[in-house]
């Protein structure tokens, strides 16, 4: 039998049709398990690599309303999809209506984008303290303003938003949030567990997910500590989500979709404790993707890699001389001889499926404009700051 985590030792596989398919508009998820968008790491490049592993749902990386509208080309570059991309979703972030309507209008006609995704997440002090990202859902007109702009652009285009608890424990926006959305025509929501102030420390709030389910009637897919396959089917269990949106769990491991497909259809896991040869093959068959998507020299594109050959041997006992090696790749050619000297036989260590990666820290104290905690209600304008192409939600 496959690796177990004492997390889940007392779980058995889901009966068959337990987990029921979801429907977002007029796009059927049979397998309710979606791609969480991240800045700078879910392009084309990685969603294709993640689709040949299973799921259902893989969403573009997070671009701004204003860039777009603005002809930003790296911007428009980020946006593409792939020629059989089955389903064209992307995550949009805007602060004000207008260019969020003129962005969307644009994404269906330039880009025919079947799904838009609103982040209302984003906990970074450069976003907040302009009153942006997760500092938004506080300002409940501002966010179903924008929401609203948002759905009466799309039209017949699913429109869903993510958000998270809150900005700390006294500010707590999730269940409105929610609310919003329902009213304003969203076909689902995603509630990242954690508030601002948690960044991504501690854990994960799976009862507030549970909370927000008995709270709306739209599907809620639930993120926030899904590190392993068993993970997702405890989450489903224990809050009635609707799915689960992988996040930081599925960098360095796209066959954790294989692993979440199979648990979640009643299968054990095939892939939780892969040997490192896959790891290797899966490495440079990403590589070799990144360097003919990108109109950059290969030196430029393989440096960038350099983060994601950190989380693909994050867990794994390497070594320090073959981690320095991987920090210091410049070429496809690079990478192979580094490949090259792993002990492919060498299997992952069940201490190392749950290691962390990506984003970290907190709790931190919320950056936020002067008296934005006054009027809950107050109509508010925020400024182009408010809208950096931050990854995080």
């Amino acid at each position: 039998m496959a690796y177990r985590s004492p997390l889940n030792e007392n779980l058995v596989p889901a009966a068959l049709g337990e987990i029921a398919a979801v429907d977002l508009g007029p796009i059927r998820l049979e397998t309710p398990v979606v791609l969480a968008p991240m800045a700078g790491v879910t392009d084309w490049p990685f969603r294709s690599l993640c689709l040949g592993w299973g799921a259902a749902l893989y969403v573009n990386q997070m671009i701004t309303a204003r860039a777009l509208v603005e002809e930003n080309p790296l911007t428009w570059k980020l946006a593409e999809f792939g020629k059989d991309e089955p389903i064209r979703s992307i995550q949009l972030y805007g602060t004000e209506p207008e260019s969020v309507y003129r962005s969307i209008q644009m994404l269906k006609e330039r880009l025919r984008v079947d799904h838009i995704d609103m982040n209302f997440g984003c906990p970074a002090p450069k976003v907040t303290k302009n009153g942006g990202g997760a500092a938004i859902p506080f300002k409940r007109r501002l966010l179903a303003s924008i929401v609203e702009s948002a759905v009466r652009a799309a039209d017949e285009v699913p429109v869903t938003i993510k958000f998270r608890k809150g900005l700390d424990d006294e500010h707590l926006t999730f269940l409105d949030s929610g609310r919003i959305a329902q009213e304003t025509g969203c076909v689902g929501v995603t509630l990242h567990a954690r508030t601002a102030k948690d960044l991504y420390s501690g854990h994960a709030d799976w009862d507030a997910i549970a909370e927000l389910v008995e709270h709306v009637s739209i599907p809620v897919f639930g993120n926030g500590d899904i590190w392993e396959a068993w993970d997702a089917l405890r989450m489903i269990r224990h809050t009635g989500a609707a799915g689960v949106e992988i996040g930081r769990g599925c960098l360095g491991r796209p066959w954790l979709f294989a692993d979440l497909v199979a648990v979640l259809n009643g299968e054990e896991p095939l892939f939780s404790t892969p040997n490192l040869g896959l790891v290797a093959d899966v490495m440079l068959d990403h590589a070799a993707r990144l360097t003919s998507f990108y109109e950059q020299s290969e030196k430029d594109v393989i440096r960038r890699f350099r983060k994601h050959a950190g989380w693909y041997v994050a867990g794994w006992p390497v070594g320090k001389e073959i981690r320095r090696r991987l920090h210091a790749v410049e070429s496809l050619q690079d990478l192979v001889d580094v490949t090259r000297d792993f002990d492919k036989n060498l299997t992952l260590p069940p201490e190392g499926v749950r290691v962390k990666r990506s984003h970290a820290g907190g709790p931190r104290k919320v950056s936020l404009p002067n008296f934005w905690l006054q009027d809950p209600d107050e109509h508010v304008a925020l400024n182009a700051d408010a809208e950096a192409n931050v990854s995080g939600g």
